[in-house]
């Protein structure tokens, strides 16, 4: 009977929105989807990146970037508001198939050509008359909803809007706004937040009447022209042993913001670049290669590798800057192409190839593609975190939610050993993601078997080179080679998304991984090179899953430092409540405990934190200081800032995970630093429930300089006079409506007429302060509590 009532209501709805249409087209004529396949050039006076591509940086990109833009509406270029939007959600945990990609640039390049993906226009493309443009571009008539319906000054009324960060999407096509006006009269944009100034509104509403002009991209500059050629030269070289160099740089790179540092730019002015497959050589115009994933086959005989543009606004989610300059080139030249091993052949892109890198690339030396990954730990650890994968709860929980990282140190012996592992066990490791469709629980299961079968032989491996206690020692840790800074790392995790920073970051933290090759290999291909976000929901489960093994075996290489008759105990505190097949998991099963005792001298009842000081005074010479807040800080804000650190416990809980806390001093210069609540969980090793492992109890506060996460929950601001009271408040909270009383002082809230030049001094200071890493900041877990 549901269903005999239902059709009705589909019908009709379809035939309102038919006539709906139809009378668009009857005023302003029918739409042509081709109308910004070539867009109106502006007039000499007037430029969209110059005028309106900065308003719409600091008003809609902190919402519309990346996957998880709203409606797949990207406002980070002019192209991306000429795509439109898109009703299916990219981020889908439920899709029994993997989906077609939908990527700006690479799926399709023109308007006309989005239409025929589902994308909808965001801009009026019927006949183009200022009248016109106002009254079907959706833009416009979002902005004057917002105008219309501004934020209501009453606090019961803010519930009125779900700001939540896991809402439903609302896309109203063209003929579709009406309705959407009157059911969500509050729900105009920037959604949320305070309209635009009066002189932003004014421009906009210009260039949309005018039909929406773009002057097009600038000319890269002749330096940076020459620098392309080079590196392209270098890239695609024809020995099978520069083609497959080339394959494993790219298949590592894809995602990075590439950039010359060779004196060329400035940090204002830096030009980025994408690496991207091409069908054409260089000199040729690209001709992008658009597989889902860097691994999928390009069927083409030849794949050359070349750098395109990035023309999109820089966001700090994705921005994973990548520097190229004389001594890298070097330095790949003396790892890859110094040493003597030969190529005889190059490997395929099949599925197994794809869910086996060792394989792949057996014929690269290993110690090259360790020290290749090494040289810069942290943006190949960045990659797990602002790649595709790293969104959302069920994405993270199988991280703490703040522990140190090192690696172990490569020798010549170290590389020799692990390339006899892989030659041996290559199979044992391959990953369950090799394609993007794939069953649900049966492949985990039987995964889970061959990565106990991968550690039992590679702790027969350790039981081969670890003999004695002697052989357990502070130098299998990677120290930097004396000057490389990404030997320390720490990573954070937010609740929905994470973070990784140089240094030894925040109080001793309660677990650490150590690193070898091996397993950053296969997280870098779990998470990044293999994982397609359009994949089917047991290819994104098999990556949450299968990460459950590779977080275990980084521990345990770290436990392995530990007195022997202590690693049972530091395991077991971190999986407290689980059941001892889930413990032992840390080591593979109860068979592949190292027996040898460790080799380092311990004085204390604590070794494990005595362990990490010992890391921390090994690396001191590398270890990066520019995220200690004390070195960072006046001798006027030490003793509350140092107050603030120290909080600890239960009044933590009711904090957001971030939070950005800006000082300002009684001579007008602010200060901002990044406050970040570490949750504390028994445990980590459960996909759901993760409520029921939290203890709020042992919650702990880092404090950083800066700004060292991309997604904000909140904004506070406090006078330097007031900083000792906003802390001891803070410290004090019990409840929720204590927590509100606190926003009513301190946060810049959602609803405050002050938020947008707080956002906008916030962002300059940013990118000020921290030039290289800076990029806009996503607003869309703001809260407002």
């Amino acid at each position: 009977m549901r269903r005999i009532f239902l059709l009705p209501v589909i019908l009709l709805i379809a035939a309102c929105g038919t006539l709906l249409s139809t009378q668009l087209d009857s005023l302003y004529g029918p739409p042509d989807p081709t109308r910004f396949d070539v867009p109106l050039k502006p007039a000499a006076d007037a430029s969209y990146l110059q005028t309106i591509q900065p308003i719409l940086n600091q008003r809609c990109v902190v919402c519309h970037a990346c996957y998880d833009a709203p409606c797949q509406l990207k406002t980070t270029s002019w192209d991306g508001l000429a795509r439109g939007a898109n009703k299916t959600t990219v981020y889908d945990a439920s899709r029994l198939l993997a989906a077609d990609p939908s990527r700006l640039y690479i799926d399709a390049q023109k308007p006309s050509e989005w239409r025929q993906r589902a994308f909808f226009p965001v801009m009026n493309e019927h006949m183009s008359t200022p009248e016109a443009n106002r009254a079907v571009g959706l833009i416009h008539r979002m902005l004057m909803l917002k105008k219309q319906h501004p934020w209501p000054a009453e606090a019961d009324q803010h519930s009125k809007l779900d700001i939540s960060a896991d809402r439903a999407n609302m896309c109203p096509t063209d003929f579709e706004m009406a309705a959407y006006e009157r059911k969500e009269p509050l729900a105009g944009m920037p959604f949320g937040l305070p309209g635009l100034s009066p002189e932003e509104h004014r421009k906009v509403t210009t260039w949309l009447e005018q039909g929406a002009p773009y002057e097009g991209q600038p000319a890269v500059p002749a330096a940076v022209t020459a620098k392309v050629r080079l590196w392209e030269k270098f890239l695609n070289g024809d020995t099978l042993k520069e083609q497959l160099f080339a394959r494993y740089a790219y298949e590592h790179l894809f995602l990075a913001h590439l950039y010359f540092g060779d004196g060329i730019s400035n940090d204002k002015l830096r030009n980025y670049f994408k690496l991207v497959r091409s069908t054409t050589p260089p000199g040729q115009p690209v001709n992008i290669i658009a597989t889902a994933r860097p691994v999928d086959d390009p069927q083409t005989s030849r794949v050359y590798y070349r750098l395109v543009e990035e023309r999109e606004t820089i966001v700090a989610k994705t921005h994973m800057p990548y520097r190229l300059d004389a001594k890298r080139m070097a330095r790949w030249r003396q790892l890859f192409f110094a040493a003597p091993y030969d190529v005889n052949k190059l490997p395929g892109y099949s599925e197994e190839t794809a869910a086996n890198p060792f394989a792949t690339f057996a014929q690269l030396p290993v110690g090259a593609r360790y020290r290749f990954m090494l040289d810069e730990a942290e943006f190949t650890i960045m990659g797990f975190i602002k790649g595709p994968v790293c969104r959302g709860q069920v994405a993270l929980n199988v991280i703490q939610d703040q522990f140190w990282v090192t690696f172990l140190a490569p020798s010549d012996n170290y590389d020799k050993d692990v390339d006899a592992l892989l030659q041996q066990s290559s199979e044992l490791a391959r990953l369950p993601t090799g394609n993007r469709t794939t069953g649900i629980l049966a492949p985990w299961l039987a995964y889970g078997k061959l990565e106990n079968e991968y550690l039992k032989a590679r702790s027969e491996l350790l039981a081969k080179v670890i003999k004695k206690p002697a052989d357990v020692n502070l130098n299998l840790i990677w120290d930097g080679d004396g000057n490389n800074d990404n030997a320390a790392l720490t990573v954070f995790r937010h609740f929905d998304n994470a973070s990784v920073v140089k240094g030894f970051v925040g109080d001793t933290p309660k677990t650490a991984w150590v690193i070898g090759y091996p397993l950053l290999e296969r997280i870098h291909y779990l998470l990044v090179a293999n994982y397609d976000v359009y994949g089917n929901v047991g290819h994104q489960l098999a990556s949450r899953l299968y990460m459950d093994y590779l977080r275990s075996e980084g521990e345990s290489t770290f436990l392995m430092l530990l007195p022997k008759a202590q690693r049972n105990a530091v395991r077991d505190s971190w999986y407290r409540g689980d059941s001892q097949s889930v413990r032992e998991q840390v080591y593979g099963g109860p068979a592949t405990t190292l027996n040898v005792d460790s080799g380092i001298r311990y004085a204390s009842n604590d070794p494990k934190k005595e362990l990490l000081e010992l890391m921390r005074k090994r690396l001191a010479p590398v270890i990066a200081t520019n995220l200690d807040w004390r070195k960072q800080t006046p001798a006027s804000l030490q003793a509350p800032l140092q107050k603030l650190a120290a909080s600890k416990g239960l009044a933590l809980q009711w904090l957001p995970e971030t939070a950005v806390l800006v000082v300002e001093a009684p001579d007008g210069k602010a200060r901002s630093y990044s406050i970040m609540r570490n949750t504390a969980h028994a445990s980590v090793s459960h996909l759901l429930g993760e409520s029921k492992a939290l203890v709020p109890e042992e919650d702990t506060l880092t404090l950083t300089p800066g700004i060292g996460f991309s997604y904000p929950n909140a904004f506070y601001r406090v006078s330097a006079t007031d900083l000792p009271a906003m802390v001891t408040a803070l410290q004090g909270l019990r409840s929720e409506r204590d927590y509100a009383a606190f926003t009513q002082r301190w946060a810049v809230r959602r609803d405050n007429k002050d938020f947008w030049a707080f956002s906008d001094t916030l962002h300059q200071r940013y990118f000020t302060e921290q030039a290289l890493e800076a990029g806009i900041l996503d607003y869309n877990r703001l809260e407002l509590r």
